[in-house]
């Protein structure tokens, strides 16, 4: 959530950075300075009129005492209005400032100087594209008619136990799933990055927390009733950066470097054909997480080593890939800049997003109350950050179709002693 000291100080800045994201934002930020000044009239009002109820307050009690009581209740009347009136005040400042809450939850995050300014997915900027993309057999099968083959990953089970998008992986596809898991978790700590288990539903505040509410709520799951008011996560970013909500940190406790592995869980599911076929999108699927919460001043660098570190992990898979810088148009709304990476699927010809890596500023820890002391020991919004490392689903995809022979497939150099096979066959 952006700050109104922020923008009442960079109007213009925010109104040409939202135009990015194809948002004509100047009724709204009007609105917003408007609504503010409404509540800044309001708390000076309330602040007067019990400034004014407490001096009074003394000066009853002074008359009480020199025993000009009649003075004494005719002032006492005066103070009963005024604290009709401050009730009155304290109402409608509050009202006010739950309509300035609701405002500003409507307002996405300022994109980056950076971020491209476009319309679609198809407005992206590549800005790298790395590894040889193999030549396959005309035999060549796509994942799901692969995970068939080699009866490793049945849909169609799936489909009976809960419903379409949540597959059963079994024997080898089962051991490559959670080697993948391994790997990845491993690559990570390896990399300075602290390990945790979260849980797998949050609460509507850890949900508002990192702006899933109230923009994503129908991509999630809800668990409504019995008392129960929870919602599924749709990645660990959601529960790992509310390890952190409400705390103020000392700027030597920064960096925090996170990662975690959970289940994923969301309600869309697209639009039916070839490309959401098999693992392409699913309402269940694996996914490692990294985070970090950072000072502002070292975020951006943070971003760039946390792209530099899934590149590694993708040269280290040998899996063809690209980065793209997304446009405004296709930011997500809490981020400041994004990065995506791409694997090439030889089989369906086409590439498959595997990761996103975002830098959010101070957009989540705003809502979070994150703060930090800084260097004159006054408190500051942290950065927060985070990327997936990997998303499980079309990884698998891109390993078992990029690895394909006519003898199996072959299982990545770097997995195998996860895995403790080469080959599935």
């Amino acid at each position: 959530m952006l700050q109104v000291p922020f923008i009442r100080a960079h109007q213009d800045l925010v109104i040409t950075r939202l135009a990015k994201r194809n948002i004509d934002a100047k009724q709204l930020i009007a609105d917003v300075i408007t609504m503010d000044e409404d509540r800044r009239g309001l708390q000076s009002k309330l602040d007067n009129t019990l400034a004014e109820s407490n001096s009074l307050s003394k000066e009853i009690g002074v008359l009480f005492k020199s025993g000009e009581g009649q003075k004494a209740n005719a002032l006492k009347e005066k103070t009963a209005k005024l604290k009709d009136e401050s009730k009155e005040l304290s109402e409608l400042l509050n009202s006010k400032a739950i309509a300035l809450q609701e405002l500003l939850y409507k307002i996405p995050n300022v994109p980056h100087e950076s971020v491209p300014s476009g319309n679609t997915d198809e407005d992206n900027e590549e800005i790298l594209r790395e590894g040889d993309i193999p030549v396959l057999s005309e035999n060549a099968m796509s994942h799901w008619d692969l995970a068939k083959k080699y009866d490793i990953i049945d849909f169609e089970l799936g489909n009976k136990i809960t419903g379409a998008g949540f597959p059963v992986y079994k024997g080898k596809g089962a051991k490559l799933q959670r080697a993948l898991i391994n790997y990845f978790l491993d690559k990570n700590t390896g990399a300075g990055y602290q390990e945790v288990q979260v849980p797998h539903l949050v609460n509507e505040a850890s949900a508002f927390g990192t702006g899933q509410l109230p923009d994503k709520e129908g991509q999630m799951y809800h668990v409504n009733g019995n008392g129960d008011n929870f919602y599924l996560i749709p990645t660990a970013e959601v529960p790992a950066t509310n390890l952190f909500r409400g705390d103020l940190l000392a700027a030597s406790d920064l960096p925090k470097a996170i990662t975690a592995y959970t289940p994923c869980f969301r309600r869309e599911a697209g639009s039916y054909g070839a490309h959401v076929r098999g693992l392409n999108r699913l309402h269940q699927f694996d996914k490692v997480e990294i985070l970090r919460v950072e000072h502002p001043s070292t975020s951006y660098q943070a971003l760039d080593d946390m792209v530099a570190h899934v590149k590694g992990i993708l040269i280290d898979l040998k899996l063809p890939y690209r980065i793209l810088r997304l446009c405004g148009g296709d930011l997500g709304f809490t981020a400041a800049l994004t990065f995506d990476f791409e694997v090439f699927s030889t089989a369906q010809d086409r590439w498959l997003e595997i990761s996103s890596i975002s830098n959010f500023e101070t957009f989540q820890a705003n809502r979070l109350k994150l703060r930090f002391k800084n260097a004159n020991g006054k408190s500051e919004l942290a950065h927060t950050l985070n990327g997936s490392s990997l998303a499980l689903p079309r990884v698998l995809a891109g390993i078992l179709e990029n690895y394909q022979t006519d003898n199996g497939i072959v299982i990545p150099e770097v997995l195998v002693p996860y895995t403790g096979f080469s080959i599935i066959d």
